[in-house]
């Protein structure tokens, strides 16, 4: 090898490797957080229950997740040993409603609550329902949201992580720490936001300016 073919060697290596940095430091290294509070997602065989025949949501308020939205409708939801008024209604309808709490607020239901997924409605308990035109007692579908981060595969790809796979996150700030049992959630129609409860963002400060970072 000459001396040019060394020289351009050494060239050819200076040009990858900015480019490595370079792609390294485009990608993102934290991410936003959504807070959310108790709420429910109805199915429009219960809605028409609640509200009447054929009754359709009314959107209020577009939420960060594409073609979801919180609704003007609220309910009542009702325990073995007290009920909560003004639960709000997110849309659009899905196939099994599904109604999501806070861990505090299964003291004054009276009800033993498990955390899920949203969808894993198996094992679950079941809550009544009062509307302004009726009640439904559910079978199931009663649950706190477990921590959860939203992604499309190339959000994935940039993390690094996988549907499915649990992660810690670290909150900053001084009321900050780590929270476990993060599930990451990818889909295709999915926007890049973190996932927690009013409680969990009140142990520790977490507002709408906060950023997280992904702890493997």
């Amino acid at each position: 090898m000459d001396v040019y073919e060394k020289a351009l060697k050494i060239f050819l290596e200076a040009v990858q490797d900015h480019l490595a940095e370079s792609a390294a430091k485009e990608k993102p290294t934290d991410l936003p957080v959504g807070v959310s509070n108790r709420h429910l997602h109805l199915s429009q065989e219960d809605l028409d229950r609640l509200f009447g025949l054929g009754y359709q949501l009314t959107p209020i308020k577009d939420l960060s997740q594409p073609g979801q939205f919180a609704c003007k409708e609220m309910v009542t939801i009702c325990g073995p040993k007290g009920a909560i008024e003004k639960v709000r209604i997110l849309g659009p309808v899905r196939s099994k409603t599904q109604v999501e709490i806070l861990a505090g607020d299964c003291f004054k239901l009276g009800v033993v609550c498990p955390a899920r997924l949203s969808g894993e409605l198996q094992g679950t308990p079941g809550i009544t329902i009062i509307g302004p035109k009726g009640s439904v007692q559910t079978e199931e579908g009663l649950m706190i949201a477990q921590r959860h981060i939203h992604m499309t595969p190339e959000d994935a790809a940039d993390f690094q992580v996988k549907d499915g796979q649990t992660v810690s996150i670290e909150v900053p700030g001084p009321r900050g720490g780590i929270y476990g049992n993060v599930a990451i959630r990818v889909t295709r129609a999915s926007a890049l936001e973190c996932h927690v409860d009013t409680d969990e963002a009140n142990a520790m400060g977490i507002n709408a300016k906060t950023r997280i970072k992904i702890i493997k």
